[in-house]
């Protein structure tokens, strides 16, 4: 595994953290080797909840039906009382239904489960963070350490929210991290806005009328349709999107009569894409278009189609305080050198967006290296860099101490 630059400008949480770093690999290894599923982390949820129970931090479980909420409270200056101000750190639990190909001794145990994303690292590293600021307390106010469900395509960020996550557990500013082989390891990434996109999923449903493959003329052939749909959708980002935006519009998957009926021309054919964007009114142009493309070309076949569009997760937007801030502790932390402050945005998305939609917040990526050998995120061979481990807890640890300083 690559190692991150050694050297922190002065001594930080990452050094402390150092010192524990043989038990956060022995629980990043046990967590996966012990994949869970969208609201399926019971056990997950559990070694979290011991580990915090264990440092004596008072702990919160079921909240957003399988996550978790640790309640930190620092030490107030000689005399005064504690600080009513918070900090949400979160991190998300759950992985994803893949069969992991590798043979090392912390492979999955569960059949079409893996840790693919490198969740059982960020859960590691918001532990590893808890242990550092439950033993110093060196803050002067409340950590919420939040340990989501379900971020994989469940929205179990915005089953936190409602769950009433910020009601029940007040934050001033919530902040998180995800691994990005991409990145060297241990280099910081950061932008000051968009950092991922938002997701939506359309289903087109093409209907027409099913007849023989050999007599054409007497059917309406949705095939036929489909086909100069998908090319008519590819002008949606070329020529209605501004090249000043940033969109996607991909169809995935279609769905059409049956291979071994050659001469048979179905009656209805479905297709399946995604669309990402950045700003809700590119949002808005492309599920508009796309609806009207569909009715459109349908209609000039004799043919009718329907389309089914569904936000999924909204744009993962850094609030510009916040951006600049975690850059600021990132900096102090591993040298300006290793701190991209103005990160090029990802089209993947990421339900930490329902937080920073609530709160004001940013989200970083910490570069764990490997991209160079293919096992990028959602790869059956992926894993997380143990390597980077203190980095990570070490860097939400210093957010809740410089936020909350006395």
């Amino acid at each position: 595994m690559n190692k991150p630059s050694e050297g922190p400008l002065a001594p930080s949480p990452v050094d402390a953290i150092r010192g524990f770093h043989d038990d956060l690999v022995a629980i990043r290894r046990d967590l996966h080797a012990h994949p869970e599923i969208g609201f399926e982390e019971v056990r997950t949820a559990a070694v979290v909840a011991r580990e915090l129970q264990a440092l004596g931090i008072e702990t919160h479980t079921g909240i957003g039906r399988t996550g978790v909420v640790g309640v930190l409270r620092g030490r107030p200056a000689a005399g005064a009382s504690l600080s009513t101000r918070t900090i949400g750190l979160r991190a998300d639990m759950d992985a994803l239904p893949i069969v992991e190909q590798n043979a090392f001794a912390h492979a999955s145990s569960i059949p079409h489960r893996m840790h693919a994303c490198g969740h059982d690292g960020h859960t590691t590293m918001l532990l590893g963070s808890a242990r550092h600021l439950a033993a110093t307390r060196d803050f002067d106010g409340t950590v919420h350490l939040i340990f989501q469900p379900g971020e994989e395509g469940f929205a179990g960020a915005r089953e936190m929210i409602d769950d009433g996550l910020f009601e029940r557990f007040p934050c001033d500013a919530v902040y998180a991290m995800h691994n990005w082989p991409s990145l060297p390891a241990g280099t910081i990434g950061i932008a000051d806005g968009a950092m991922m996109a938002a997701s939506d999923r359309f289903e087109i449903v093409v209907t027409g009328r099913g007849g023989h493959g050999a007599h054409p003329y007497l059917a309406i052939d949705p095939v036929v349709v489909a086909g100069h749909l998908i090319t008519a959708v590819q002008s949606i980002v070329a020529r209605n999107v501004s090249p000043i935006d940033s969109a996607v519009v991909t169809i995935s998957a279609m769905q059409a009569g049956d291979l071994d009926a050659h001469s048979v021309i179905p009656g209805e054919v479905r297709l399946v894409g995604t669309a990402r964007s950045f700003k809700a009114s590119v949002q808005d142009l492309i599920e508009q278009r796309l609806t009207t493309l569909c009715a459109s070309i349908a209609a000039a076949f004799g043919a009718t189609a329907t389309c089914d569009y569904r936000r999924v997760y909204p744009a993962t937007v850094n609030s510009f305080a916040e951006a600049r801030f975690a850059g600021d502790v990132a900096a102090s932390l591993v040298g300006e050198d290793h701190v991209i402050r103005d990160l090029p945005p990802s089209m993947g998305a990421e339900d930490f967006s329902f937080m920073l939609q609530r709160r004001p917040g940013a989200y970083l990526r910490l570069g764990q290296g490997g991209a160079e050998r293919g096992a990028f995120l959602h790869n059956t061979r992926y894993d997380f860099n143990d390597e980077v481990l203190p980095i990570g807890a070490g860097l939400l640890a210093a957010l809740a101490e410089r936020a909350l300083a006395r």
